[in-house]
């Protein structure tokens, strides 16, 4: 199921997200009345879509799809992405977003941290003089998230393993992946994944999904210490932390959820749970060695992808504001 027959009605959906203004939730702390709230006037960059978190990462959707399909004949129409880009990734704009973070540690910590890493990544990856510009544009958001990272990890005793926006090997897999990042932050980023998550072993995983999950919680950190365990470290790992992989025994990870209600904002959330398993499976599948367990993990990759993408362009603004995303995820990870 390849992107590129999704990349021009993607584009047009998150081209439509960011320059929505409203319906707006913005996770904002008011602490005067004579503030200004508008969200283009707390968030010049990333005032649609919603929320902060799911701007960012539809910015950085327009940019993969840029990079990956812009031109091709699947995608010929890249002005209007170009030229919202260069409104939206200013200098100006980006100081704001990048002050706004340093005054508020806690805002959007790690989730929407790790999306504007991946986002000035996505930039630096296009290259040429668009990219270029972007790139040295959302240096300033890039260097607040690292100092950010650097104050928070050695505080963050524990990880928060849940299945929502706090959960701590998701964003800090994508950090990594981005690598954006000093060199002192991404060990730090390291140390601290494999500290959390290292002596783990049989995961609870008939607790999941929870009802409202767009993340797995075991499928995040197994793809968060794949990126910090080699080959064979990896594999001895997971068999120890998901033992049910190896033996062949049922495993709720590798089967789709059911989503009853889509409308439903949060019930809705596991149509995202659905596209984050479905990239998580085929990464963690694509280190491992040829073999069952390999092959297990891509089967239920393709069953995830196979439910979750119908739901992506469905007219419906719960959703429509950030699946398409996590469907680049799961269509781009590695096989």
């Amino acid at each position: 199921m390849p992107l590129t027959a999704h990349a021009a009605d993607f584009a047009r959906l998150a081209l439509a997200n960011v320059t929505r203004e409203y319906p707006n939730f913005p996770a904002h702390l008011s602490i005067s009345p004579d503030e200004q709230l508008r969200p283009s006037t707390l968030h010049p960059a990333f005032y649609g879509a919603y929320d902060w978190h799911s701007s960012v990462h539809m910015h950085w959707l327009l940019v993969r799809l840029l990079r990956r399909h812009g031109g091709t004949p699947a995608f010929t129409d890249t002005e209007p992405v170009v030229a919202v880009l260069d409104r939206h990734l200013t200098p100006e704009n980006i100081a704001a977003e990048a002050a706004y973070l340093l005054d508020r540690p806690s805002f959007e910590r790690p989730y929407g941290w790790a999306w504007l890493v991946a986002l000035a990544a996505e930039c630096r990856a296009y290259g040429g003089a668009a990219g270029a510009r972007w790139a040295e544009a959302l240096a300033p958001g890039v260097a607040a998230v690292d100092r950010l990272l650097a104050d928070w990890l050695p505080k963050a005793t524990y990880p928060v393993r849940h299945g929502n926006h706090p959960n701590s090997a998701f964003a800090l897999g994508l950090v990594l992946d981005a690598g954006e990042l000093s060199a002192a932050t991404a060990d730090a980023v390291r140390e601290r994944l494999l500290a959390w998550f290292a002596d783990d072993h049989d995961a609870p995983t008939h607790w999941e999904p929870s009802g409202q999950d767009f993340l797995s919680p075991a499928l995040t950190e197994s793809d968060a210490m794949r990126r910090v365990l080699d080959g064979e470290r990896f594999a001895r790992w997971l068999d120890g932390f998901l033992p049910a992989l190896r033996s062949g025994a049922p495993c709720s990870l590798l089967d789709v959820p059911v989503v009853s209600d889509h409308a439903d904002p949060q019930i809705g959330h596991l149509l995202g749970l659905t596209l984050s398993r479905a990239a998580a499976l085929r990464s963690i599948a694509a280190a491992l060695p040829n073999g069952p367990v390999r092959t297990r993990l891509a089967e239920a990759a393709e069953a995830h992808v196979k439910a979750g993408l119908p739901a992506v362009e469905r007219g419906d603004f719960t959703t429509d504001h950030w699946l398409a995303s996590f469907a680049v995820l799961a269509l781009d990870a590695q096989q």
